[in-house]
């Protein structure tokens, strides 16, 4: 992702029904500033995506001033 010096990067991972997932909630991300290749996004109380795998989410990323060139799940 690539911000502006006021721009951020937020993401909210929800649930097959599009409602937010505990703990990953909008609220819960932390904001991302900068220009970076392998950024990670995390959220508050820092949540482990690995208790999400085999089930289906949706990501919803909130961009302010900001570019999202790609994501990835990785350990």
């Amino acid at each position: 992702f690539s911000t502006s010096a006021a721009g951020s990067v937020k993401a909210e991972v929800q649930g097959i029904t599009g409602r937010p997932i505990p703990g990953f909630a909008l609220s819960d991300s932390k904001e991302n500033f900068g220009d970076q290749i392998k950024g990670v996004l995390n959220w508050k109380g820092n949540p482990d995506l690995r208790k999400l795998a085999g089930q289906p989410v949706r990501l919803r990323f909130v961009l302010s001033d900001a570019d999202l060139y790609s994501f990835s799940f990785g350990g």
